[in-house]
């Protein structure tokens, strides 16, 4: 037992390190938490303790797909159904090329610059045609952009983005059996009840019993992640549909949605953001830079030559543009998510998955800090007060 605590002690302390680091390079603590991933895969493999770190253990494969189905629960029930349907013609137009320009050309780059065969270069466009929603989230909440029109646009962006990435998976590799059938139901059934089961229990309960808002939904998500996974889909995909159903309910409490993030950035999206980058095989890319160059340049030209046109049709300002356009071209869950999957199922080789992987996670670091370093749309930023009491709120864990 005391070998687990070692272990996720070493892990926090990485957490808290990048924590500081990031506000010292004002950079999102999602990249920094990557970044210092890979740094201590590099530097465990270099003294011969890769498995040191534990990546694989299962429990810290738990607490990492914990915090990606939290993450990505809490992203999309900030999408608040009527700012969606204020903008359905821009996140939908925006969404539906972010993906299908990098699914096209990234399977055209794999297929005639690289000679991956037909399965594994559609599998490298699924990958690679993502827009990561759990960074996108975590720099709206660090920026402020979470509470604003500008900043729900970018979400419901990524939403749509990554909604075509699970779809085209499914359709492509996925197998059809009945687990899918059941699955497709049973969720239906969940979310149709979702929403007033959550306010029967808020009414009830919600202040005379610690915290059952928060187990309640995390039952859910944790009892729908297991029904995918047996059906051959993702835990977090009906996360994504639990948020959106529950965003009219999650913005009714917005210190109970607070606390919940607390809970999620402070605990367990470390252990998913650093994992992620502890992912990264530095000597299959060492052996091999033109490929993972050539797999990220052609993600992010992609997503820049489809989506920027497109952007300025709804964002005339410069600096908006770019910022927006530079954050589709993010990429992380559902990106190393497709990775795995071609990987367990025998469609990408292990070098072919090293090279997705660390193409996916160099377009969650790069194009981020690019944009929040030379096109952060300052005019459009929340007032200092106001993003100084939400900062509060997400550090408070206080009880229901």
């Amino acid at each position: 037992m005391e070998h687990l605590y070692l272990v996720a002690s070493f892990w926090l302390g990485l957490a808290v390190f990048s924590a500081i680091l990031a506000h010292h390079l004002r950079l999102s603590i999602a990249l920094v938490e990557i970044c210092v991933g890979v740094a201590a895969a590099g530097v465990a493999g270099a003294l011969g303790k890769g498995d040191a770190l534990g990546s694989n253990q299962e429990w810290v494969r738990f607490l990492a797909s914990c915090g990606a189905v939290l993450l990505t629960f809490l992203a999309s029930a900030e999408l608040e159904p009527g700012v969606i349907r204020a903008k359905l013609k821009e996140v939908t137009a925006v969404g539906v090329v972010g993906f299908l320009a990098p699914f096209l050309g990234c399977a055209a780059v794999a297929r005639w610059a690289l000679g991956w065969d037909l399965q594994a270069s559609l599998l490298c466009g699924v990958a690679l045609s993502t827009t990561s929603m759990a960074v996108v989230y975590a720099v709206m909440l660090e920026t402020g952009f979470n509470k604003t029109e500008f900043g729900r646009g970018i979400l419901g962006a990524c939403f749509v983005n990554d909604l075509g990435t699970v779809i085209v998976l499914g359709l492509l590799f996925a197998p059809f059996t009945y687990r899918t059938a059941v699955f497709v139901v049973a969720t239906g059934v969940v979310l149709k009840a979702l929403p007033p089961v959550s306010r029967w229990l808020s009414r009830g309960y919600a202040h005379r019993t610690a915290a059952i808002r928060t187990k309640w939904v995390i039952l859910v998500l944790f009892s729908l992640g297991a029904l995918a996974l047996w059906s051959g889909s993702e835990a977090v995909l009906p996360a994504y549909l639990a948020g959106m159903v529950l965003a009219e309910f999650s913005n009714g409490d917005a210190f109970w949605i607070r606390r919940l993030r607390t809970l999620t950035v402070g605990f367990l999206t470390p252990f998913y953001f650093l994992r992620a980058g502890t992912l990264v095989s530095l000597p299959a890319l060492a052996s091999a830079p033109l490929v993972f160059a050539v797999l990220l340049g052609g993600k992010v030209a992609a997503k820049i030559l489809g989506l920027y046109p497109v952007i300025g049709l709804f964002r005339r300002e410069r600096d908006e543009r770019w910022y927006y356009t530079l954050l589709m071209c993010t990429g992380l869950t559902f990106g190393t998510i497709s990775a795995l999957y071609g990987l367990s199922h025998h469609i990408v080789t292990q070098e072919q998955y090293s090279f997705l992987v660390a193409a996916v996670i160099g377009s969650a670091v790069l194009p981020t800090v690019v944009a929040g370093l030379a096109f952060l749309p300052r005019h459009l930023l929340p007032a200092p007060a106001a993003r100084a009491e939400t900062a509060a709120g997400e550090d408070g864990l206080s009880e229901e």
